[in-house]
């Protein structure tokens, strides 16, 4: 499969270049910036009709920018059919044309807005967050993120139109607080930090609507991945095919006390469809991970030799890092995976001995937390965590190959696409996860994926089948319980 197949997927942009969208048609004449308020307003107030009961009082609250237009004018169309709404807002120094309008037209309608109440938004039964969307510049104002706390403290039911206020539209980190919403009604183009970093938490569910000015959006390369995708990525398999056609993998970890991670890689590999698998580990583990997984084959390393060597050439693809440890052992394994010179997932314990070394390949996949992103870089993690896809490029810029930048929305890049995957849920937040994402990883290269469609594949592979694990609950949930929706995954045909 072409890697192609990401022109087809959905486009994410950054604030400025919907912003730049909007001015493109203006200018063009197709659509006036008042047009496109209302244009956003009309499908709040579709939402807002389709999901709250009539009974419910709406409290709007409003900004300074045209996303309190946005406020103004869905208020204003709830005032004509006679439903229980009101505004609050404060007050716009220098109001946009459009919010200038948007007020006239809510106050001929007997409408009226006052300052914030924090008591009535405490008690308010159904919120619309028209605060700052893409708007936000710098820290917030004491009084912004008081009124956020109480959103967030109150029991209503949130609306957040186009961003959650608070959350950075490009980075989806928030500045100090952000309000937490139950549904994110997102105008034009969805913008990328949405998908990742704090948003995931704030923005509830994310609901798209095209406004007008998607033939004005331009080129975008990044694009998010969603789990309709996977059935049009695996094809059955020829009835004379045999284990040797479907790829054969080496991989390599497990130092003292660590052996239950690269078993977990090995087995994700198996589950993820390889052909055969060898795991090269400490002697002394060979009856804990070839006992309880029979399946896998097994070379013990006490030193790296011609064996281990011979076991590393006849592979088609190397997995290095779960449970490797940091000291010689796995350094000089590190160091024999480097000399291969085979496609290669560098996860885990391999990350962290790779900041010691100045190695850099195109044709390995990076897999690191934020934590173990922060080492390769010499940054902290909040750097990291403060800009994802800033992050992203700069691994790749250092390290080369394919980037997964894992955590909440992972990121994957390869120089020239950036995909996110807004996949997976917390209980991937347990011992031995990631492991199991390494060997996925693995096993798709092996089976004949390039780097970044088998980093991207196995990220929503694994996101899905933690979902449909999770389905017992997050809260224990264990590495293996990904192991049978792996195997189902991957027989989507």
């Amino acid at each position: 499969m072409s890697d192609n197949y990401l022109s087809v997927l959905t486009k994410l942009y950054t604030a400025e270049q919907v912003r730049a969208a909007e001015a493109r048609a203006v200018s063009d004449g197709s659509i006036s910036r008042y047009d496109l308020v209302k244009r956003a307003a009309h499908e709040t107030f579709n939402l807002l009709q389709a999901n709250q009961p009539e009974s419910a009082s709406i409290l709007v609250l409003a900004g300074h920018g045209n996303n309190a237009a946005d406020a103004y004018v869905t208020a204003a169309m709830l005032l004509k059919i006679g439903r229980n709404v009101s505004v609050q807002a404060s007050a716009a120094q220098h109001p946009t044309m459009e919010l200038q309008l948007a007020i006239e037209e809510f106050n001929q309608l007997g409408g009226r807005s006052t300052e914030f109440c924090l008591k009535q938004i405490s008690e308010a039964n159904v919120i619309v967050d028209g605060l700052l969307g893409t708007g936000l510049s710098g820290e917030l104002s004491d009084e912004l993120l008081t009124v956020i706390n109480a959103i967030n403290q109150s029991q209503a039911w949130v609306l957040s139109l186009d961003v959650p206020s608070g959350i950075d539209a490009d980075t989806g980190r928030s500045h100090k607080g952000a309000v937490n919403a139950n549904v994110t009604l997102v105008f034009g183009a969805i913008k990328q930090g949405l998908l990742t970093s704090e948003a995931r938490h704030c923005c509830g569910q994310l609901q798209f609507e095209d406004i007008g000015i998607s033939s004005f959006l331009g080129a975008s390369k990044v694009s998010q991945l969603v789990s309709q995708d996977l059935p049009k990525v695996f094809m059955s398999r020829r009835a004379d095919s045999h284990k040797g056609s479907h790829g054969k993998v080496t991989v390599i970890g497990g130092d003292f006390g660590m052996t239950g991670a690269v078993r977990l890689a090995a087995e994700g590999c198996l589950r993820a469809g390889a052909g055969l698998v060898t795991v090269i580990s400490r002697p002394e583990h060979q009856a804990l991970i070839c006992g309880t997984r029979p399946e896998l084959m097994f070379r013990g390393c006490e030193l790296v030799d011609m064996e281990v060597y011979h076991k590393l050439g006849w592979a088609n693809v190397l997995v290095i890092g779960p449970g490797l440890g940091v000291t010689d052992w796995g350094y000089n394994l590190l160091k024999a995976v480097d000399l291969a010179e085979k496609p290669s997932v560098i996860d885990a314990d391999a990350l962290n001995l790779l900041c010691q070394l100045s190695f850099s390949n195109p044709h390995w996949v990076l897999t690191p937390h934020p934590g173990e992103a922060a080492r390769l870089l010499g940054v902290t993690v909040t750097e990291v965590e403060q800009d994802r896809f800033k992050a992203v490029q700069a691994l790749h810029d250092k390290y080369g190959g394919v980037i997964v930048l894992k955590g909440a929305g992972t990121l994957i890049f390869d120089g020239v696409h950036c995909v996110v995957a807004p996949v997976g849920n917390p209980g991937l937040a347990s011992g031995g996860c990631g492991d199991v994402l390494a060997g996925v990883i693995g096993a798709l290269i092996a089976q004949g994926y390039s780097g970044m469609q088998a980093a991207y594949f196995g990220v929503l592979i694994h996101g899905d089948a933690a979902d449909l694990a999770a389905q017992a609950g997050e809260r224990g949930m264990l590495a293996s319980d990904l192991m049978p929706y792996i195997r189902q995954l991957v027989n989507q045909i």
